[in-house]
């Protein structure tokens, strides 16, 4: 795959759905619609998979046909695979905006300046959004993606949180 911060991921094979080869799409965009808004969608080695195109919506997602997709067991067969698009295809960001990937990396600091480790993934099972955190010493724990909790958000020096009582109280965040 070309540089990973030359794409970005709008959606996943969540399931087949039906016998005639359409998928139920996981959609990772602001309306779930925008996901097959922008072309063709490619793997994460940047080969095109294929055109999509949508027959309704599920629960948290989309039902799409996709070209070259006429059977359930080839839906199946892409269960779980992630679908990117460029970047250069995307909408310019208003400041403070940022997709979900240029997180992934970034440094998670205390306001104190110590270290709590790196962001692994930013994940939403429903309640809200949550960091998944790999902290220096090999273990990982998620914060709430939130307001209270991340203080700050530099693409360039990285996040700035104040973990909730709760986690520093359990020591689950380091």
């Amino acid at each position: 795959m070309p540089e990973a911060n030359d794409w970005v991921c709008v959606a996943a094979v969540a399931t087949a759905h039906g016998i005639r080869g359409a998928l139920k799409l996981r959609c990772f965009t602001e309306r779930p619609e925008d996901a097959v808004a922008y072309g063709p969608v490619y793997d994460n080695k940047g080969k095109r998979l294929f055109a999509l195109e949508v027959i309704g919506q599920s629960r948290g997602g989309l039902l799409v046909e996709a070209e070259g997709v006429h059977d359930r067991n080839a839906a199946e067969a892409l269960r779980g695979v992630e679908l990117f698009v460029p970047r250069k295809v995307l909408p310019d960001l208003e400041p403070d905006e940022f997709y979900h990937s240029d997180l992934q990396g970034l440094e998670v600091r205390r306001a104190d300046g110590t270290r709590l480790g790196v962001v692994r993934a930013l994940d939403n099972f429903g309640a809200g959004d949550i960091l998944d955190v790999l902290a220096d010493d090999g273990r990982s724990f998620a914060l709430p993606f939130d307001r209270a909790t991340v203080r700050t958000v530099d693409l360039e020096r990285g996040l700035v949180v104040e973990p909730p009582p709760e986690l520093v109280a359990t020591d689950a965040a380091p």
